[in-house]
């Protein structure tokens, strides 16, 4: 018989629809269409976390390999020849069709694993459909060896395993070998026994065993026999099958893991097709952080104060280890538990008064030991008073940043500028500050606006890289391991997706310099019941830390840095009530406090003196000399261009006797004796002295040189406290309809001065000691007039608030 060309056509074309068919037909929809559970490892891969999938199935992402223990056990339970067939096993149904024949009913299908992902796949469009799986039949087994042959084309081997392993049912809403080994055992696959891979190996072939009062012996009698074929396999030893044996099976699918919820519940957010997020987080540490934080609980619960978040980040890599996001009282529903608290902004108290001073240092504004006004002050009709109503003169810049006084800082806010110290607010990563800078006023530096946790920690932790490794670009903090998936970051433009690096970086704001000297000045901040004397005490390490508390004592801050790691703490009520004892001191520092001492220890920064130079100035007020007083060596940044010279010495010239001072109308030039002498200003000067019994007021003038003082001496020994040169009065209204009398007060060089006081023109009256006058000002335009026995004279013009 002959055979033309034309005879191959058919077969031939067959092929090749049979190929294409293989290639180009789309694969079952539930291959790449489910729906994940969200996974939250920590950096050593455990588990943190896991929220259920979309379809109320405990279903992981697949798994990247299959362990070994895993994989043997399921190859010879299921398909010993898996390597060797295309996707059906002739022999295997061949003796599946002897051995029902044999028993009368179906007790084998011969199915290989290709077939049985086929089925599982099959079984999921189904379910997506809300359709009913038809029985098995030779047309399904037919189907079922046509989808097998396709996997087969489209997939390697070690695909398919992990493909089967990732749909396999482990008994009820439980699918997949990574949620059931997590749910069962309480680790990941990788760290499986025997015994525990045997079971999740026959399990899915009858899944509903697993359950308690289902006949639990006969799966425990599968899994022995199972472990006996791969002992006589020569997979492990006599003694570990002995072991394996008594392994009992587990009672039932455990709770998993609920460390960061917060974190998932926020990541899941912002990256909602993300099935694992690899975290940086340390979990010793975190669990840590979470049982101090839950213990505090209970304290701060008796003070009304009822959440607290907090987190921790390496400044060496930027890396978060710890993220507790809100620690609610008995986790009850009225105090919001779900709410991530460490990205909710909330009124930032003094926690920005360290980023003032390391830009004035930075800038060459001021030097850690310049002194800074601490006296009655208004802006406007603003007044801002210390946390403990006094006032003490003045104050070196660095004790006013460890002492948290309001009144330098807002001083400070006000020589820097406002708008300028909120663009470096920004360009440090603060995101919340989306207002213009009027609008925060001089407010700014004591809570006037907003932050989170997450951005106030990350600037400091970046303070303390900065003082550590230079003006080199630092990353942004991260919540999530380079290389493995989305990278979190917040304060740029860039929205990372899975499997970048984190590339993007921050160009420190506030330098080497400046930044190693503003965490020194936080170095001497009083930790909580204990002053300073922590410094005795050689277990103790060195912490920069800085607190804040918002007014209206709603929010509590405590942010701190070692030499290793930057902890940010925030306490207060989710729902902003007020409580009456809250304070960044009493409330936040001691859990700061606590976490730092369950961290290992470490030493601090070493001086970076390449990032420093020294400068003259003096020793009673921290400006440079101009040569009129005792000197000091002072550090400041390399970058400060610090000019300020002092203001507070004068030459002044005394009689032969050094008593009296004198001038060249009332004594010989030949008899002066010359003198620097430190002097503030009258006011300054008032408040300083209560403080400071070692302060030395000038001299009095000789009797004689009285008469010509205004002529020779240029001092203004008055100074008017209220109203000063930016005050706008408001007076209100009493309750008979009349207007509130108004507190005129001025301070005298000399306590023994008499002034004379004048409104518009009209005499008040005199005053002696206490120089305090009440006056009826109705609104409009005055002008105030003060004059002493000696002729000085002080004006100022000033504008009460209302209708005329």
């Amino acid at each position: 018989m002959r055979f033309t060309s034309s005879c191959w056509l058919v077969p031939g074309a067959a092929l090749l629809i049979a190929l294409a068919a293989l290639s180009f037909a789309p694969l079952p929809w539930a291959l790449h269409q489910q729906s994940y559970a969200t996974l939250l490892l920590a950096r050593d891969g455990s588990l943190l976390g896991a929220s259920i999938a979309a379809d109320q199935q405990w279903r992981f992402a697949p798994v990247e390999s299959l362990p070994e223990k895993y994989k043997k056990s399921l190859l010879l339970f299921e398909d010993k020849y898996f390597y060797r067939h295309p996707g059906i096993n002739p022999l295997a149904i061949a003796r599946a069709l002897q051995g029902n024949f044999r028993a009368g009913k179906v007790t084998s299908g011969g199915s290989t694993i290709s077939m049985q992902l086929a089925r599982l796949l099959r079984q999921a469009e189904y379910h997506q459909q809300n359709k009913k799986l038809p029985s098995r039949s030779v047309t399904s087994k037919l189907l079922e060896a046509g989808s097998a042959f396709q996997l087969e084309w489209r997939f390697s081997k070690e695909e398919l395993l992990i493909h089967y392993a990732s749909h396999a049912p482990f008994g009820g809403n439980i699918v997949g070998l990574r949620a059931a080994a997590w749910r069962y055992f309480g680790r990941a696959p990788e760290h499986l026994s025997w015994a525990e891979s045997a079971l999740l190996a026959v399990l899915p072939n009858s899944p509903a065993l697993i359950h308690p009062g289902r006949q639990r012996d006969l799966l425990k009698q599968k899994r022995d026999r199972l472990l006996v074929r791969m002992h006589q396999q020569q997979y492990f030893s006599d003694l570990d099958l002995q072991l394996a044996l008594i392994e009992p099976l587990p009672d039932r699918p455990q709770s998993l893991p609920q460390l960061a919820p917060h974190l998932l519940a926020t990541l899941k957010k912002q990256h909602n097709t993300q099935p694992v997020f690899h975290s940086s987080i340390d979990p010793f540490i975190q669990r840590t952080a979470m049982q101090i934080a839950e213990r505090h609980s209970l304290r701060l619960a008796n003070e009304g104060v009822n959440n607290i978040a907090l987190m921790l980040i390496d400044h060496e890599t930027m890396e978060t280890l710890a993220y507790v996001g809100n620690q609610a009282w008995k986790k009850q529903q009225r105090y919001a538990p779900d709410l991530d608290l460490i990205r909710r902004p909330r009124s930032t108290g003094s926690i920005l008064k360290p980023l003032l001073y390391g830009l004035m240092l930075q800038e060459g504004e001021l030097a850690p030991t310049s002194l800074i006004p601490d006296i009655p002050t208004q802006f406007g009709g603003y007044s801002p008073k210390n946390y403990d109503r006094s006032f003490r003169g003045a104050v070196l810049a660095q004790f006013a940043l460890a002492h948290s006084l309001n009144i330098p800082s807002v001083r400070m806010l006000r020589d820097y500028g406002i708008g300028k110290f909120q663009e470096k607010l920004q360009a440090m990563g603060m995101t919340s500050l989306f207002r213009p800078a009027d609008d925060y006023g001089l407010t700014l530096i004591l809570g006037g606006a907003e932050g989170t946790l997450w951005d106030l920690t990350g600037i400091y932790a970046r303070l303390a890289a900065s003082a550590r490794d230079g003006n080199i670009h630092q990353p942004a903090p991260s919540l999530l391991l380079a290389n493995k998936t989305v990278l979190e970051n917040k304060t740029g433009s860039e929205n990372k997706t899975a499997g970048q690096q984190n590339t993007l970086t921050i160009k420190p704001v506030i330098q080497q310099g400046a930044a190693w000297l503003t965490l020194q000045a936080l170095i001497d901040v009083a930790r909580p019941g204990n002053d300073n004397y922590w410094r005795d005490f050689s277990g103790s390490q060195t912490i920069a830390w800085k607190t804040g508390t918002s007014y209206g004592l709603r929010d509590a801050w405590a942010i701190g840095s070692n030499g290793r790691y930057t902890l940010g703490v925030w306490v207060g009520n989710a729902g902003g009530e007020p409580a009456s004892f809250i304070s960044g001191q009493s409330s936040a520092a001691p859990i700061l406090f606590d976490v730092f001492d369950a961290l290992p220890s470490v030493n601090w920064f070493a001086k970076p003196a390449h990032a420093l130079k020294t400068i003259s100035v003096c020793k009673d007020d921290g400006y440079l000399t101009g040569g009129q007083c005792e000197s000091v060596d002072m550090e400041i940044p390399n970058t400060s261009h610090f000019d300020k010279v002092t203001k507070n010495h004068r030459r002044i010239h005394l009689d032969s006797n050094e008593q009296f001072r004198v001038h060249s109308r009332c004594e010989n030039v030949s008899n002066m004796q010359a003198r620097d002498w430190f002097v503030l200003p009258p006011t300054q000067e008032f408040y300083w002295r209560q403080h400071h019994s070692e302060y030395k007021a000038l001299p009095p003038w000789r009797s004689d040189c009285v008469k010509d003082l205004l002529q020779v001496d240029e001092d203004q020994p008055i100074e008017l406290v209220y109203p000063n040169e930016e005050s706008r009065i408001y007076i209100p209204m009493d309750l008979d309809g009349k207007r509130s009398r108004v507190i005129l007060k001025a301070i005298h060089r000399n306590p023994a001065a008499q002034l004379y006081w004048h409104l518009d023109d009209e005499f008040l009256g005199e005053t002696k000691i206490f120089h305090e006058r009440e006056a009826a000002l109705e609104p409009g335009l005055h002008t105030l007039l003060i004059v002493d026995k000696q002729g000085y004279r002080l004006e100022r013009r000033f504008r009460v608030i209302g209708k005329e």
